[in-house]
């Protein structure tokens, strides 16, 4: 008798989600486990740091950040600046940031007085966050993010999309309407059906956020998936902007570094920003060009944003100080919003802390379907029998 196409499908989507969760389990649930590890980094941060986050306010105005910056420098070698975290809060202490040295490291930030530029500390748990995130995007491989790590991370985030689709068509119950049968994990089996409920019963439960999660993730490994998006979610004039080829790294410089001979300071900008924005802005990150030039990126964020992607970015040259360009987030079309909190939407922040905390657990969970996964495979092969079960009624691993 010839086998039913129902029948073939369930039995290849089988064999498909099987095979792509056996070579993906571990990179997954390592994936999953850093990005939990992540969820609630700005506020274990700030909670570290809380005696050197503010300062007394004084009656003297803060210093000025060329200023600031040649004090610090002055007072001992922390190495080249290059952004400053500035605030409209006079109690708000500075943070700067430094370049990378000659070996690629980039030495810890400093949190400084504003009003004298003493150094108040180093951020504690920085280091240790920064090694978390290399190890979730790139898996700590040499480059970075030119390095073979982003793409590593983009094929286990597309493996990813491709075992949801399957486990959920293999474990669509007969009962569709029936919430049970869906959402209820059977707690009273043991062995093999506990953990055949409770891969396919929680795969279900967290099957949204996976799917967020990676179709987000994805931004961050592929620049034609980048473009895609952009394309579909910008306007043409904004899409044709940011998907302009940059400019080769072997094209002359020649121009570029006559610029810069002179050191660029980040006073005019700041100036330039301030009378342009007045008291709006709440922070705003000055960052120095990576490359020779004299355009001084500005990030700033409102009074009123609770998300660190609702920002307003501005490029003010730092020898004329007029803007060359200012990029406002309430200007931005819905999908052009939706681009800018493309990190927001990954990690659940963009539901308050609710939605990071429930992806958090959701990422938490990642190692329960690698395990279950792997002891459904093994103990199918271990009970295989010539009448097997019909294929209609197994889920995911078996």
């Amino acid at each position: 008798m010839a086998a039913r196409p129902g029948h073939m499908i369930k039995t290849v989507l089988l064999q498909v989600h099987s095979i792509a969760g056996l070579v993906l389990a571990l990179l997954l649930a390592l994936i999953a486990l850093t990005g939990a590890i992540m969820s609630f980094e700005d506020e274990i941060v700030d909670h570290l740091n809380a005696g050197i986050l503010h300062v007394v306010p004084r009656e003297m105005p803060a210093l000025m950040p060329d200023e600031l910056v040649a004090r610090l420098g002055a007072g001992q070698n922390f190495g080249q600046v290059s952004a400053v975290m500035l605030s409209s809060d006079p109690t708000a202490a500075v943070r700067v940031r430094f370049a990378r040295d000659e070996q690629g490291e980039r030495p810890n930030s400093l949190y400084v007085d504003p009003y004298d530029a003493r150094v108040l500390g180093a951020p504690r748990g920085e280091a240790f966050f920064a090694t978390v995130r290399k190890l979730h995007r790139w898996l700590l491989i040499p480059g970075d993010a030119k390095g073979w790590g982003r793409q590593i991370t983009g094929v286990a985030a597309l493996g990813l999309i491709v075992m949801l689709v399957s486990g959920l068509v293999l474990r669509w119950p007969r009962r569709v309407r029936s919430v049970k049968m869906w959402l209820k994990p059977n707690l009273g089996l043991s062995g093999r059906g506990l953990h055949r409920s409770l891969h396919a019963v929680i795969g279900t439960w967290v099957l949204p956020v996976y799917l967020v999660m990676t179709l987000t993730g994805l931004w961050y490994s592929f620049d034609w998936y980048k473009d895609g998006v952009v394309w579909l979610l910008s306007r043409p004039e904004v899409s044709a902007a940011k998907m302009q080829p940059r400019m080769s790294a072997k094209a002359p410089r020649a121009a570029a570094r006559s610029e810069s001979a002179q050191p660029i300071g980040f006073d005019l900008a700041w100036t330039t920003f301030r009378r342009e924005e007045g008291d709006r802005f709440a922070r705003a990150l000055l960052t120095l060009p990576p490359e020779p030039g004299t355009a001084i990126r500005i990030r700033s964020w409102g009074k009123d944003s609770t998300l660190d992607t609702t920002r307003d970015e501005f490029r003010i040259d730092a020898v004329t100080g007029q803007v060359a360009s200012a990029e406002r987030y309430a200007d931005k079309t819905f999908g052009e919003k939706i681009i800018a909190n493309m990190l927001d939407i990954h990690r659940g922040a963009v539901l308050g802390w609710p939605g990071k905390l429930a992806f958090m657990i959701a990422a938490a969970l990642m190692p329960l379907f690698s395990v279950t996964g792997i002891l459904l495979y093994l103990s199918r092969r271990k009970l295989r029998r010539p009448a097997q079960a019909p294929l209609g009624r197994l889920v995911p691993g078996e």
